[in-house]
């Protein structure tokens, strides 16, 4: 759809508060249960059990409070009494269980532990409900704060079937208009949390990059920004600098990763993968390409993330260093190297749509490396075919994003490292037997425990050169001046709407 400015609401001249904010695409369907709908306008909409806080910090939301068996195998949730979802339906024991029971007994959502050790739900009374496992659970409550699919909507927003058909939750906002152009959300002024300052909200589609940066320099939207609402790339940030808008960055919660192929049988030899990391320029990609809007790393986690460990030192680039592993491990020659007459020619996916800016950063990868006689090429295929690709292992070298708050720390571990979970759509950055039963520890580990369970798996990582970690990049968005307060949430998966005013 070609973007109008004429489809941009016009500001009353009442003094109404309307925030303008743009969209990567139309908002879809937005059932909670289902993976299709913009993450951030659910959030809007419908509330969790618990809150996801800034650093991890597990607050209360529908539930005012819990109590976890000291086995980790049950919770008790005590529910926040007076609230109600906005069409009057009372948010109770039975509303709670009849949401659970869409999805936590169901075999596609096992990729939650909650889920995937489901044992059974007992109603104590109306406002306490238990969740039981069939073994400890300690990632519960991180889980129970995930936008989808542990979200609750009314019994009234499906029809007499029980498919999805409309969205009612208890969240701040209520749908107003929902439209391939954008969606309009206004205050649910019977909201149970604090009451939101705006008169409206209206996001608009605007699916071109480009497009976004003129409307906020324009004036015609007034903040932009998060990964899956409209993202702003390094470059982008730079030129609304130069034209007075403000921007607003913080240290990212994901991590850029430069995965080898586990399978290849060359990268099985830690000479190559150490020889590899050597290689890369971390401080320059952070600068150059990253317009230092990232920091450098040889962690796995930002140290937002909790449990993300203490921090690895950044190697320096050492070419000579690199050389001498390579000869080490057979790799000789002059030009591009071979070992028992195989070149080392080794191929790197990288995919525009699925990972922003992985053209630029190949290419600084394949000019250093060939420094060290390493020939790398570039095959770059749509989000699809990545999706197809690297589950299936068919590549050499592959860019990878951790998942970030609130997934992290479990989820990158469980489903992108684990060799006993068959691989997602984003497929596997490193496995290996060994590297299993450290995560299995860590992903069971007792609350006291937990520190000491991932600080092993991330020095496994690092002695073993498993990985090449690249950088944390920033979190950025932007505002305009009628912006007086903005701060970036706790999490990519929300609105920057609890702390903002006009």
């Amino acid at each position: 759809m070609a973007f109008n400015l004429s489809t941009l609401p016009v500001l009353a001249q009442d003094g109404s508060k309307t925030l303008r904010l743009p969209l990567l695409r139309g908002s879809g369907n937005l059932d909670p249960q289902r993976y299709v709908g913009i993450f951030a306008v659910q959030d809007m909409i419908f509330d969790p059990l618990v809150q996801y806080g800034p650093g991890g910090k597990i607050e209360p939301s529908l539930a005012d409070s819990w109590d976890v068996t000291p086995d980790d195998i049950s919770i008790t949730f005590h529910l926040r009494p007076g609230v109600s979802f906005t069409d009057g339906v009372p948010w109770d024991a039975t509303s709670m269980v009849w949401n659970l029971n869409r999805w936590l007994p169901n075999e596609e959502y096992r990729w939650l532990q909650v889920a995937a050790n489901y044992k059974s739900i007992e109603v104590i009374d109306e406002m306490t409900v238990a969740l039981h496992f069939t073994k400890p659970t300690p990632t519960a409550l991180t889980e129970l704060g995930y936008v989808r699919p542990v979200r609750f909507l009314s019994p009234n927003a499906v029809d007499e079937t029980g498919l999805y058909k409309t969205p009612i939750g208890t969240g701040p906002w209520i749908v107003e208009r929902e439209g391939p152009s954008g969606t309009d959300l206004v205050p649910n002024r019977n909201y149970w949390g604090p009451k939101p300052e705006l008169d409206r909200v209206s996001l608009v589609v605007i699916p071109d990059g480009m497009s976004r940066i003129s409307s906020i320099i324009g004036g015609e939207i007034d903040a932009i920004g998060g990964k899956f609402i409209a993202p702003i790339s390094p470059q982008e940030a730079s030129t609304l600098n130069r034209n007075g808008v403000t921007v607003v960055t913080e240290t990212g919660t994901d991590t850029m990763v430069l995965g080898f192929n586990p399978r290849r049988e060359q990268f099985k030899d830690i000479r190559l993968r150490e020889a590899f990391n050597l290689l890369i320029d971390r401080e320059g990609i952070a600068k150059v390409v990253m317009k230092d809007y990232a920091q450098p790393t040889m962690n796995l986690y930002p140290e937002v993330i909790p449990y993300s460990g203490t921090r690895h030192p950044v190697p320096s680039r050492d070419v000579e260093r690199a050389k001498a592993l390579l000869e080490e491990a057979g790799w000789t020659g002059e030009g591009t190297r071979n070992k028992d007459g195989m070149p080392l020619n080794v191929e790197l996916v990288i995919s525009e749509d699925a990972v922003a800016g992985s053209r630029a950063l190949g290419e600084v990868l394949q000019a250093g490396f060939l420094e060290a006689g390493i020939g790398l090429t570039l095959r770059n295929v749509d989000h699809a075919a990545r999706h197809g690709d690297i589950p299936e292992f068919k590549y050499d070298l592959s860019l990878f994003v951790t998942n970030g708050a609130p997934y992290d720390p479990y989820n990158t571990l469980g489903l992108m490292f684990l060799s006993s979970v068959e691989p997602g759509t984003d497929g596997k950055i490193y496995e290996d037997e060994d590297l299993d039963a450290l995560i299995q520890a860590a992903l069971g580990a007792r609350e006291g425990e937990r520190p000491a369970a991932f600080q092993a798996v991330s020095d496994w990582l690092y002695d073993n050169w498993a990985i090449a970690p690249l950088f944390h990049g920033d979190r950025i968005w932007a505002h305009s001046s009628r912006i007086k307060s903005f701060t970036i949430p706790a999490t990519e998966y929300e609105m920057p709407l609890k702390s903002l005013s006009l």
